[in-house]
This record gives structure tokens, sequence and C-alpha cells, in this order.
């Protein structure tokens, strides 16, 4: 009896090792490094240059603020995208891509306010108030952030500080309407993955918006 006893014990202890062994030895996760979010980058992958095209805009400068006039109509604007006009891209420029986004939205990954393309290749500016009309020249409206197609204006938190809004437009290798876009499906996110390494030459103009 005291023989069974003393075996059940043993067992019992080894048990109890065995699981404590198991738990002890588990690896911890090591922890995620989280990117700090910004602005998307429309390039070519091989050499991570491109040509420069130059923007300039009649509504604004460069790095100013922009009119009231241009804000989201549920914040106070009239929703009016801006005037843009650009230098033309390379001989080889098949199209034009159009985007405004805003790196300083509190939404860790930005915010998309314009999504553009199948812009014709002689197509060089988009007057103001172009965003919120029905293009008649194959020009395509992509899904903003709002939820919608066209121009969605800036709407900065009260007292976040000056948004930087960045316009970029990119002369594109690829013929419109460029297979697999879709304006009621065509995400910032989607439009940049898929011209990636189909961009020829690209230029940037900021405007700044602050409530």
């Amino acid at each position: 009896m005291m023989i069974n006893t003393l075996r059940t014990s043993a067992v019992l202890g080894l048990f109890a090792l065995s699981a404590c062994s198991t738990s002890n030895t588990s690896t911890p996760q090591a922890p995620v490094a989280v990117p700090s979010p910004g602005g998307p980058v429309l390039r070519q992958p091989t050499t991570g240059v491109v040509p420069p095209l130059t923007i300039s805009s009649a509504t604004f400068a460069n790095g100013a603020a922009q009119p009231t006039s241009a804000a989201f109509s549920g914040c106070g604007g009239q929703n009016v995208s801006p005037q843009l006009t650009w230098t033309a891209g390379p001989a080889t420029t098949k199209s034009y891509v159009v985007t405004e986004f805003d790196p300083d939205a509190p939404t860790g990954v930005g915010f998309w306010h314009w999504i553009v393309f199948n812009i014709p290749a002689s197509v060089t500016t988009l007057a103001a108030g172009f965003g919120t009309t029905t293009p008649a020249d194959g020009t395509t409206f992509g899904l903003t952030d709002f939820g919608a197609t066209g121009y969605g204006g800036p709407c900065p938190p009260v007292g976040d500080g000056p948004h930087h809004y960045k316009f970029s437009v990119s002369a594109t290798d690829l013929a419109a309407p460029i297979a697999g876009l879709t304006g009621s499906s065509t995400t910032g996110a989607y439009l940049t993955f898929n011209l990636n390494g189909h961009i020829l030459a690209q230029g940037t103009y900021v405007g700044t918006y602050a409530r």
C-alpha cells in the first residue's frame, strides 16, 4: 500500500515538473515595429528617381494656405477643387494621374481627398471646380476616404493646426482606360499599388489648411 502511494506521488510530481518546464520555455513574441504615417510615394522601384513635373496653381501658391472655397462643404467651405497646371511628361506618356493626400490626418494612415486617373496625355491642366464635374474625356475619379468619388476638400479637426495637402501629378506609361481600375472601387492605396513601375515623371504641390 505504501509503495503504491509513493509511486503515485512520484508520477504526479514528474507531471507537475513537466508542465512547469513547458510553460517556462515558451518564447515571448517580439514587438512589431509600426512605421510612422507619411505620404505615399509613387515612383519607379528600379531607380527610385523619376524626372520632375513642375506644377503650378492659380488658386494658391505652393506651400501656402488654400482658400476656404477649397475646403469640404461640411467644414465651412464650398468644396471647389483648385486649379492645377503641370508641365508635359516624356513623349512616351500615355496618361496622367492626379491625387491629393493628407498625411497629417489623425487616422494613422493619412487621408485620400482626391483620386483622378485616365487623364489623357494631351491634358496638362485641370480647371478650378473640375473635381465635382462629370468628365467627358474619359478621365475617372476614384474612391476617396470620404467614401465617395470626386473631390473632397480639406476638413481637418478644429484646433489641429495646419494640415499639408499633397497634390501629386504623375505621367504614366499606362494607356487609358487603365485595365483593372474602376472609379467606384479604386482607392488611393489600390491606385498606388497598380502604378508601381509605371511612373515616367512626377511632381508634388502642397497646400495647407487649418480650422
